[in-house]
């Protein structure tokens, strides 16, 4: 360009009075809040956040951009796992209404209405805790700052959709990475293990899914590095994943295929998708690091001279001999079964938990130095009182290992769940019949149903079987998972819920014929306690030529000598009781596992025995 200036002239001088004709004519302005003009529906103006569905997970203050949205704790909502009490806090001055906060929210409680005005002089009032005016007025914004709002704004908030999230546009996948899985109708003929597991594009493909939002591993009983080690999985790290579960979980072999996944229950992704696979990812890094020795190389601590017995090699057992190994402690495991698991070794058919994973898992915890002493059954080969004696703390985690019985007319004729699933997974097996009869609704029944399935299409090839359940509870109150029941229908097994056993039909010669059963008219009293009762005239016969019951378990303290057990301390529930370092009434016993705990399951064993691991060093570092 040349140094002078170039104007390019519209029109004559006189264009700029043409102005003029406007002077007398209504401006089109907005005078609000006199007047009020709707934005376009997908406007983005201020935060509503619904606070019933709102978890606290922090997802919308994790992708904020310009760091505009804090989590306020809010002390009126009780926190619990899976759900915190903080709430995102919104500064306006920050805020540049992008909507990533609400494609990122799993909930979907979080949106941006229409409205964007608001008028004051003071700055902190362009700090507000979002609140959904719908559901409580007086805590739209925080207490101190309400009243510099606008009513009319407060109300129309209320009443406009404006940006919400959209699942199919959100920032995060709502739908899991399929696990493939055997067909029911080629798994029921065999005990080949259901589950395929990931591979590594899958898991990596599922890892992606975590928002990292820690809400899993508050749920956790055993409080375990979830997002650390999804995190270590989605960067094909899986070694870094098994390293960061055995801070917590030393069978995550075992957990990987059995655990009840409390986690999973409150997984944020699973308020309106499904929840990430946490623990197929767990299995994943247990399944791909084959050598747990070189890969891990995990040190026992310095060696503290002081010795623990371990009673029972289940969950509970293995955790607190590694936790204590790691901290140098000497510890010796008796059980009386040929392997580790406890009734991991037992109860799961193989379908769901092969042998070799649970010794995959046992043979590690060997190797840093815990000695096992299996076929060693405490109060027979070994007394309880001179393990007392021998060493310097003593742990119980015996588990429940005695089938309860219905004690029906001809219930002898029966036989017991435990022993009909120890038999068949590491006995000689049972033989079947062909009209089976299995008595309960929890998950053991149905592993002895699916079991039952399984041994008649071996045992029967091509000929007529049938397997059907009889429980008290009604298919809402079924105390078994709704994985494990459909799964139990997808083979085959017929459910009869809401009938229980009146009476054990026999023929002359003791053959069983069937079972006689009675409606149930309730499961439970007035106070939630177990108190069935029947309706005497509504009754039904079902034919079978062999019945299993599989009614629940209960612990066998046999070994314990009488003197001594009058000082073991039980809870109402008639749980082993133990104070916070998890050490019973009698000195130097520990408890942990299912005599201790309600929960029934692997992962909270785990944490009973982390609290015994501490109790029982603090014990021991205190002589």
């Amino acid at each position: 360009m040349s140094g002078k200036s170039t104007i390019k002239k519209n029109g004559s001088i006189f264009s700029p009075f043409k102005a003029l004709k406007f002077l007398f004519k209504k401006p089109h302005t907005l005078r609000f809040p006199f007047e009020q003009k709707e934005a376009s529906p997908r406007w983005r103006g201020f935060h509503l956040n619904d606070w019933d569905k709102c978890t606290g997970c922090g997802n919308c203050a994790d992708i904020c951009p310009n760091k505009a949205i804090t989590m306020v704790k809010v002390p009126e909502i009780e926190a619990k796992p899976g759900r915190k009490n903080e709430r995102p806090q919104i500064d306006y001055g920050r805020c540049c209404y992008c909507g990533l906060c609400v494609d990122i929210c799993p909930t979907g409680s979080l949106r941006l209405a229409r409205d964007y005005i608001h008028i004051d002089h003071g700055t902190k009032s362009f700090t507000l805790l979002a609140k959904d005016e719908k559901t409580d007025k007086e805590h739209f914004v925080s207490k101190e700052n309400y009243s510099l709002f606008n009513a009319s704004l407060a109300h129309r908030m209320s009443n406009n959709e404006g940006f919400v999230s959209d699942l199919e546009y959100s920032l995060f996948e709502p739908e899991r990475v399929p696990m493939p899985q055997v067909p029911a109708e080629e798994r029921k003929l065999s005990f080949i293990e259901q589950v395929i597991g990931y591979s590594r594009e899958e898991a990596k493909k599922e890892a992606s899914r975590c928002l990292e939002c820690g809400l899993c591993e508050e749920a956790c009983p055993a409080h375990l590095k979830i997002s650390d080690y999804i995190r270590a999985i989605y960067e094909d790290k899986p070694v870094d994943a098994l390293k960061k579960i055995y801070e917590d979980n030393p069978i995550p072999s075992i957990c990987g295929r059995i655990c009840m996944k409390p986690c999973e229950d409150v997984c944020s992704i699973g308020v309106r998708g499904e929840p990430l696979a946490i623990r197929w990812l767990k299995r994943y890094a247990a399944d791909v690091v084959e050598d747990y020795v070189s890969a891990l190389n995990i040190k026992p601590g310095k060696p503290t001279g002081k010795r623990v017995a371990v009673i029972g090699a289940g969950p509970a057992g293995l955790s607190v001999a590694y936790f204590l190994r790691l901290k140098g402690h000497d510890v010796t495991v008796f059980d009386s079964l040929p392997g580790g698991g406890g009734m991991m070794r037992i109860g799961p058919p193989p379908y769901r938990l092969p042998v070799e994973s649970i010794d995959k898992d046992v043979n590690y915890i060997a190797s840093l130095g815990v000695e096992f002493r299996f076929n060693t059954t405490i109060g027979k080969d070994v007394l309880f009182e001179d393990l007392l004696r021998d060493y310097d703390a003593v742990f119980l985690g015996i588990g429940t290992t005695v089938s309860r019985s219905t004690r029906v007319k001809n219930a002898d004729k029966a036989m017991l769940a435990l022993d009909f699933l120890k038999n068949n997974k590491i006995g000689k097996g049972v033989k079947i019949g062909r009209e089976v009869i299995v008595i309960g609704g929890g998950n053991v029944a149905m592993d002895v149903a699916r079991e039952s399935i399984r041994l008649q299409h071996i045992q029967y090839p091509g000929e007529k079987t049938v397997t059907k359940t009889v429980s008290l509870e009604d298919w809402d109150e079924m105390p078994a998972t709704k994985e494990e029941i459909e799964e139990a229908k997808e083979e085959g097994v017929v459910f009869n819920p809401a009938w229980g056993p009146k009476e054990i039909r026999i023929d002359e010669e003791g053959n069983i014929k069937g079972l006689q059963c009675v409606k149930v008219k309730s499961v439970f009293d007035e106070q939630g306690r177990f108190h069935p009762t029947f309706y005497e005239d509504k009754e039904m016969f079902l034919e079978g030529d062999m019945v299993i019951e599989a009614i629940g378990q209960a612990p066998d303290f046999s070994f314990i000598p009488d003197e001594m057990m009058k000082k073991l301390e039980f809870t109402p529930r008639r749980k082993v009781k133990v104070d916070e370092n998890g050490q019973t009434s009698i000195p130097k016993v520990f408890a942990g596992g299912d005599i201790v705990n309600l929960n029934l399951n692997a992962i909270t064993a785990i944490a009973d025995a982390k609290v015994a691991a501490e109790g029982i060093d603090k014990l021991l570092s205190s002589k």
